[in-house]
């Protein structure tokens, strides 16, 4: 999956310069200025996050790790969880180091064409993020429903197409949304009142019109994460019809236990990323510090707890990170 991102950063950055030469952007660095109203307290507030970081780099490390060492954990949920672990690395790492330098050290200047890779990685980054959750999801849904076809769907040739598709996906969706970033003039300001560069809040700086950012913006969330939410819904609907036509309870009990973990992490990652979305759509009285860390805590706070989750409740994972060895063989 990184292969594949510094593929499509080296097509993206070669488009970018193609792309700036037609473009009439009068500033050539924006200002990320953090937190706003609350810039007295960023280095503090630095603290939480900061642990929140190593711990999520440390515990996904781990579990990715772990995975590919042990060749007993090479089946489709593992490896599903191992591309999740990696994703969850990336996302965070994205956004969190240069946040902190703003924390620390105060407002941070930052290139154009950097401001956008980091914009187009940031919507990427969470689109994966969003489609290796469904495909967990099928797993179990397949895993549950139609066990005898488990190992002739779920192949490790499926599963790196999987892989590719979803690599894939993100790109085509997020490339538009950095177009329709460079067409605009931007004359007002270059100051963004966050502590990263994300879609509209570099659009918001423009002097023409952002409607088509907009609503280009808000279809291909709807069309990708919120359809992705709406099959992981349909496929533990299925789940949980089958389980409870399962003759005993304990065979009802283990088949909630392999679902246990997906679900927690769901439950975190939609519920933060939801919020952050509709706040900031429609939340106009709610304050701006209250929607920017929000928008940092539905990055990080999915990647800190998912290693820890999955260490909890998955049995083979917590045995081989407490370990600490792999058994390749």
């Amino acid at each position: 999956m990184f292969i594949f991102y510094l593929f499509a950063y080296s097509t993206f950055n070669h488009l970018f310069v193609t792309a700036l030469n037609y473009t009439t952007t009068q500033f050539t660095f924006f200002l990320l200025t953090g937190v706003p109203g609350l810039e007295d307290v960023q280095i503090w507030i630095s603290i939480p996050f900061s642990f929140m970081y190593l711990l999520a780099v440390i515990g996904n490390g781990l579990v990715t790790a772990v995975v590919a060492c042990d060749r007993h954990l090479h089946q489709p949920m593992y490896l599903f969880l191992a591309m999740l672990a990696l994703n969850d690395v990336l996302l965070c790492t994205v956004t969190v180091p240069q946040m902190l330098v703003i924390f620390w050290k105060g407002p941070s200047l930052t290139p154009f064409a950097a401001c956008l890779t980091q914009m187009f990685f940031v919507h990427a980054l969470f689109l994966s993020e969003s489609a290796v959750l469904l495909a967990m999801a099928f797993d179990r849904y397949v895993a549950i429903c139609t066990p005898l076809h488990y190992a002739t769907w779920l192949t490790g040739s499926l599963i790196g197409k999987v892989g590719l598709i979803l690599v894939a996906r993100s790109i085509i969706v997020v490339t538009p949304g950095v177009l329709l970033i460079l067409r605009l003039h931007f004359c007002r300001s270059n100051i963004i009142h966050h502590t990263y560069c994300e879609n509209m809040g570099i659009a918001k700086l423009a002097c023409n019109s952002i409607a088509l950012n907009s609503i280009y913006g808000l279809s291909a969330a709807l069309l990708t994460t919120g359809l992705d939410f709406v099959l992981i819904f349909l496929s533990y609907w299925l789940i949980l019809r089958t389980v409870l036509q399962l003759p005993s309870k304990e065979a009802r009990t283990k088949a909630f236990g392999t679902c246990g973990a997906h679900i927690c992490v769901i439950l975190i990652f939609y519920t933060l990323a939801f919020f952050s979305f509709f706040t900031h759509r429609f939340g106009h009285r709610v304050p701006r510090h209250t929607l920017i860390l929000l928008a940092n805590l539905y990055l990080l706070v999915p990647p800190t707890l998912n290693p820890i989750v999955y260490g909890i409740k998955t049995k083979e994972i917590r045995a081989r990170v407490l370990g600490l060895h792999c058994q390749p063989r």
